[in-house]
């Protein structure tokens, strides 16, 4: 039924009507061969021409072999090959910036998100959404992991500043012409979701079912999503630093309120207040409020100092298929 209300109904895209599927893929040889069978079979019901872009993110097993022989069989395959492991979303924003089509859509290499429910992004996206987000009906991940995802949501609802940061996923589908309001992006760290509010405001949502994954675990691991969460608020929002401007703020009246509790506690007694415990306390009180701004405001300048050096975001090793560009970016 769905399939057939999407054939049914004109297309309201505009462009060149060409579908972009980005997949970054890693650790990928026994599953990105099915995924590109079934992306196939999904998508012919649709009236669009469709390519498929395999960016291969320094993945140390056979994937990049997998993904030339796809290539050679079809021409609506193509392949980049980066010199390393730059992370899933360096290897999203890649694949979007050698993307052909008017529209692109991005699912994880894993067989979790299904290729059949891509029409259903569409249909959504053809309502005048700029992002639309394939949220998982339930959550599947382990009660760690889940509990990680909700955090990194909750930042990220404040660096993105909209109320869908709360389902992202990276199965979506979203204008590919967005890219422009980040074209002149550059640094290491890199977050799509990020980006693409930059240049939409209109997001939607529609849930899907993700599968479990069938073939081997995760890739991200708990000090993974520690680290993809910093990379995050301290990239991309200033609140870690007003944060600290709170902390400061608050330091400062306890220790005001210390001040005037001695003062009263000598004019009205007479005495001196005892202690070397409270002496102690209110030094490591003030001293751990220091070291804390101190970290954060060094979170900052570690970025700064990073993209002073022009770290690349990616580079290209070679492509394969029929692709338009080569080299690197930064």
């Amino acid at each position: 039924m769905r399939f057939t209300r999407w054939i049914r109904r004109p297309p309201s895209r505009s462009g060149n009507g060409v579908i972009s599927i980005l997949i970054p893929v890693y650790r990928g040889e026994r599953t990105i061969e099915e995924l590109v069978r079934r992306l196939n079979q999904a998508l012919q019901a649709l009236p669009e021409e469709w390519e498929i872009l395999l960016i291969n993110d320094g993945s140390p097993d056979g994937s990049w072999r997998v993904i030339q022989e796809l290539a050679r069989r079809s021409p609506r395959v193509r392949g980049l090959d980066l010199m390393r492991n730059y992370g899933q979303h360096n290897a999203l924003l890649c694949g979007l910036r050698a993307a052909r089509g008017d529209i692109a859509v991005t699912l994880d290499d894993d067989l979790q998100h299904a290729p059949e429910d891509i029409p259903a992004l569409l249909d959504r996206l053809a309502e005048g959404s700029d992002v639309v987000y394939g949220a998982p009906r339930r959550n599947r991940q382990a009660p760690w992991r889940r509990a990680g995802s909700w955090i990194t949501r909750r930042l990220l609802s404040q660096a993105m500043g909209v109320d869908a940061a709360s389902n992202v996923s990276a199965f979506r589908a979203f204008r590919t012409r967005i890219r422009e309001a980040f074209a002149t992006f550059e640094g290491p760290n890199v977050n799509l979701d990020v980006l693409l509010t930059w240049g939409a405001s209109r997001f939607a949502v529609v849930h899907v079912e993700h599968q479990p994954r069938e073939d081997s675990e995760s890739t991200y691991t708990l000090r993974k999503l520690i680290r993809h969460a910093s990379n995050m608020v301290t990239g991309f929002t200033v609140l870690p630093l007003q944060f600290a401007s709170v902390v400061g703020f608050c330091m400062t009246a306890v220790g005001g309120g210390l001040l005037i509790y001695i003062l009263l506690v000598y004019f009205f007694s007479g005495r001196e207040v005892p202690g070397f415990y409270f002496l102690g306390s209110a030094i490591v009180l003030f001293g751990g409020a220091q070291l804390f701004a101190l970290g954060i405001i060094g979170e900052y300048l570690a970025r700064v100092h990073s993209h002073a050096m022009r770290r690349n975001t990616y580079s290209i090793r070679c492509e394969t298929g029929d692709s338009p560009a080569g080299g690197s970016a930064s």
